[in-house]
């Protein structure tokens, strides 16, 4: 099992990227810089977030260069519990504080600086709290509490229980003072704002360093709380020896930003106020084929039981590999198991799981080689294969990966009619998809209706192994959380699924079964006729099989169940007719259309024959 979240430990061949950050924030020299990492969810953000501040924290300080320190910011983990603008400048201003006290210099303005964030707080609570009030309407926070209880004593009279609630959030509005609005006084907000901002720079020249803010996960969060944390980068932007890395997709601040600036038609409005924000934009690379593959072998080799030093090496292979893919070279289980000569046989097998599965995990339009759910697809894989070792069912990973991949991808219906196909047929295999797959598998035109149809299906049919002539029960037994796996034995008692089983196994002994079938209700011998049938669609030549035996005993048993084996002999090619089953069907009372039919058709001499004296 793979976790999901962000990694400092590049299989993608990112750390080219995430240097080239790296470099632009160098390069600023305490000049001013803000960068957006966009892309879209899941597609690596957050692990180029972590090689970049990786690769700054690494890099070895040059002669009068600044140190870096660090603020890492998620505005969606205060969604809902705090605001967020209030939480990134509270951050931001206790991270200082943090540094000054443990170099000793600084503390007085950091100190002063979260005094001024505080304060801030506390105007936005008053200035709300009076805002409201100025329209009728209750004010909020504390003040809206103590209006309640006003509120309370007017409707209800004065009792113990309000004056002791009273005392209660008297003492908290006190503490609220006493930490919030003491440390300024005769001030407004737009002087604070600006006097916060000068502390800001004043702290970071003291303790000669560039902050580095990385936020991540905006594109999580309600558009509100999106502008809320967008309105606080502005606060801090453009001030001398910061640098903030915003990793985010586009599309989603951008709505954030329209929805913002509601009833504005411009659209170039929410271009700009974006643009300014994010001086320096990159895009997350997409990820092709080639790096599907090693991201898949990677995770495999993480997975492993190799030594860490082991992996380390093949990691650092496959990404110097990675940056010559250009030049035609590749990264496949060959290359991979060339950078240690004694990977385990398990993990080469795993490897070629991932050379089968890497094109489909890059084309298909509901993965298109999203590394987080590229991680989700291996991780149910491996969940089922635990269960089936766990249950002592016999499946190959391969089918099971090809069959995951059929049901993560393919439609609803098509993945229902597979399921079904499988459970008519007694080794439970899927045989009606041969002619497809070798058609498809030889680059052969095909023509296929609905549910089948689609591009998806025909990439997968070609995708090894070939199922046709797997039996795959077991692997659907182990993928019942989203369709359960029904067969028709499962709606017969057990006296009728014993008969079943018997009439299939010895379809020429049926007649000894007669009487017991005679006793069993019509919807079970609706249900065995049913398999019966599927049995006897997969014969090739139509004398007397067995399975004809066994029909027929269940027709003399329940005689509606006649004109369902005559449509199917009637369907049957004329070339599989052979004269001896004339006489074997020729007392039934439908015999004399199935008979007609077969006139119709091209069938031999000695067929004709045997009809013609049948008839007499």
């Amino acid at each position: 099992m793979w976790p999901d979240n962000e990694t400092e430990r590049d299989f993608l061949n990112f750390s080219g990227v995430a240097d080239t950050v790296a470099e632009i924030i160098v390069q600023a020299q305490g000049r001013p810089i803000s960068i957006g990492v966009s892309g879209a969810w899941g597609i690596g953000k957050s692990s180029m977030i972590k090689l970049t501040q990786a690769s700054l924290a690494q890099r070895t300080r040059q002669e009068g260069e600044r140190e870096f320190i660090f603020v890492e910011f998620n505005a969606w983990l205060y969604q809902g519990y705090d605001d967020a603008r209030a939480a990134l400048m509270d951050v931001i201003a206790s991270k200082l504080e943090v540094e000054a006290e443990a170099r000793q210099k600084g503390v007085e303005k950091a100190r002063s600086l979260l005094k001024r964030v505080n304060w801030l707080r506390a105007a936005k609570l008053v200035a709300g709290s009076a805002a409201a009030m100025s329209f009728g309407l209750p004010p909020t926070g504390l003040l809206g509490e103590i209006w309640g209880l006003g509120q309370r004593a007017v409707s209800s009279g004065v009792d113990a229980k309000l004056l002791e609630d009273a005392g209660e959030k008297a003492g908290a509005v006190a503490e609220v003072g006493k930490g919030l609005l003491n440390p300024v006084e005769q001030t407004s907000p737009p002087k604070e704002i600006q006097a916060l901002r000068d502390n800001f720079e004043e702290t970071l020249e003291e303790l000669g360093v560039t902050l580095v803010v990385l936020i991540d996960d905006l594109d999580r969060c309600l558009p509100e709380t999106t502008i809320s944390t967008l309105e606080a980068i502005r606060l801090f932007l453009f001030l001398k020896n910061t640098a903030f890395v915003i990793a985010a997709d586009n599309d989603m601040i951008k709505h954030a930003v329209k929805r913002h600036f509601e009833g504005v038609p411009d659209d170039k409005l929410i271009t700009n106020y974006f643009d300014k924000l994010i001086q320096v934009p990159i895009r997350v690379p997409p990820l092709g084929t080639q790096e599907v593959r090693a991201y898949m072998m990677m995770l495999f080799v993480d997975n492993s039981e190799l030594a860490s030093d082991i992996k380390e090496t093949i990691r650092q292979g496959v990404c110097k590999q990675l940056r010559q893919t250009w030049q035609g070279k590749r990264v496949d289980r060959a290359f991979v198991q060339s950078l240690h000569q004694a990977i385990p046989e398990k993990l080469i097998g795993k490897f070629d799981t991932a050379d089968r599965l890497a094109p489909l995990m890059t084309t298909a339009s509901d993965i298109s080689g999203n590394p987080r759910l590229i991680k989700r697809f291996l991780n149910a894989l491996s969940i089922r294969m635990a269960i089936s070792n766990a249950q002592g069912v016999g499946v190959d990973e391969a089918v099971l990966a090809k069959l995951l991949l059929f049901e993560r991808l393919g439609t609803p219906a098509a993945y229902s009619e597979l399921m079904k196909r499988v459970s008519l047929n007694d080794a439970g295999k899927p045989t009606f998809l041969s002619e497809w797959e070798e058609k498809a598998s030889a680059g052969q035109e095909l023509t296929l209706e609905d549910p089948w149809t689609g591009l998806f299906f025909k990439e997968w049919l070609t995708l090894p192994p070939a199922l046709a002539n797997t039996d795959l029960r077991g692997a659907l037994y182990v993928s019942r959380e989203h369709i359960p796996l029904i067969t028709p034995e499962d709606r017969l008692s057990s006296e009728a699924a014993e008969l079943l089983t018997a009439l299939l196994q010895h379809p020429d002994m049926a007649a000894s079964l007669k009487d017991r079938l005679t006793a069993l209700a019509r919807s079970e011998t609706t249900v065995i006729m049913d398999r019966l049938l599927d049995r006897a669609r997969q014969e090739q030549e139509w004398g007397v099989p067995p399975i004809l035996i066994a029909c027929l005993t269940l027709t003399e048993v329940d005689p509606p169940q006649g004109p369902r084996l005559a449509a199917l002999l009637r369907e049957r090619p004329a070339v599989q007719i052979r004269a001896n089953i004339i006489p074997k069907i020729g007392d039934q009372p439908w015999a004399q259309s199935v008979f007609d039919e077969w006139e119709k058709g091209q069938i031999s001499s000695p067929v004709k024959a045997a009809i013609k004296k049948q008839r007499k």
